[in-house]
């Protein structure tokens, strides 16, 4: 590994591939040249509860790495992230909780326990080395998004508060164990889009354990610009995840909201597509990304309903790779003051 590839390593989140055993995903992803693996807690890759119990599980999932020649540089504990606020907790949750996690299925005996589950992550990335946990906070008010029937302003900041009431015991726990939550700004989380983002922040009053996974693929088709929002929440870019989304022309006919129709449906307005395959500005994304100082790991989630994700994947770190070059050791015009 190069010295430059090791300050910005490449590495592949897990869980679209959460299907496949993890020793066989690390064989793949260090077959395509990744650095190391955004791991992911689903399936059989990463048991939070074993490993936060078991130093021998623990100790199983370092070797798969290090026999592979990979790294652990992330956590992702995105669906358990989901239920610590949503209202309501329906069949949506018991189909990607961990059963210990759902329980009984009572609403606020899930959000409890999906809670101490976040928790556990820090502990756990801690234990692995890794610095970040990368994940959703789920929201009690993005049922109420459109506005109608009418919702007052009470409502809203009740939200942000229930937010900050689940949360502000899930980071001490991270502030303790020197972790960051990088929390994917996502359709149903409390902070969504530019401005929830913002108020997200207000409402644990921007305490340093919160920050952002930079993932542009859901700011493309809500019209935010995704190199914008790296400037403008420079110091809160914990983390960056690769996916891409193409837009289709607009034909009066495809909406935002995707009209209920499946992913890869030529009617969509919009799809996510591999990245470099889209309209994700990624050079722009990229250099900005060099400006504000991030090195941290730059990780491809890949999801494309039209594309073999083998293909995929092993396309997209080429892609990647091509636009991390190193920055001049000078500036360009410097030579002028030799002449």
């Amino acid at each position: 590994m190069s010295e430059f590839t090791a300050k910005r390593p490449v590495t592949l989140f897990t869980g679209q591939w959460a299907d496949l055993p993890f020793e066989e995903v690390a064989k793949l992803a260090a077959g395509w040249g990744y650095d190391g693996l955004e791991i992911a807690a689903s399936g059989d890759h990463l048991d939070l509860e074993r490993a936060d119990q078991d130093d021998a599980y623990l100790a199983s999932r370092l070797e798969i790495l290090e026999r592979n020649n990979l790294r652990a540089f992330a956590i992702s504990n995105h669906l358990t992230g989901q239920a610590v606020c949503d209202d309501p907790i329906d069949f949506r949750h018991k189909a990607i909780v961990r059963s210990s996690t759902w329980g009984d299925g009572d609403p606020e005996g899930v959000r409890r326990r999906a809670a101490e589950d976040m928790k556990r992550s820090a502990r756990v990335a801690r234990k692995l080395g890794v610095d970040v946990v990368v994940g959703f906070t789920g929201s009690k008010i993005w049922p109420y998004v459109a506005q109608f029937p009418p919702v007052s302003a009470s409502v809203i900041e009740e939200g942000f508060e229930d937010f900050a009431a689940r949360w502000n015991p899930i980071l001490d726990v991270f502030d303790a164990e020197g972790v960051r939550f990088a929390h994917e700004v996502h359709p149903s989380e409390i902070a969504y889009d530019y401005w929830s983002s913002v108020r997200a922040l207000e409402a644990i009053d921007h305490r340093s354990a919160f920050g952002f996974n930079w993932d542009p693929s859901h700011m493309m088709w809500q019209n935010i610009d995704p190199v914008g929002f790296i400037v403008d929440f420079k110091d809160r870019i914990y983390h960056v995840d690769c996916k891409d989304t193409r837009l289709r022309p607009s034909n009066g006919r495809a909406g935002v909201l995707g009209s209920h129709l499946p992913w890869g449906d030529p009617r969509r307005g919009w799809d996510f597509v591999s990245t470099g395959r889209g309209d994700v500005p990624w050079e722009d994304a990229f250099r900005a990304l060099e400006s504000i100082g991030y090195s941290g790991p730059i990780s491809i989630e890949w999801e494309d309903a039209g594309m073999d994700r083998l293909h995929g994947a092993s396309e997209a770190i080429g892609f990647v790779r091509s636009l991390l070059w190193p920055r001049p050791a000078s500036s360009f015009d410097s030579a002028f003051a030799n002449q």
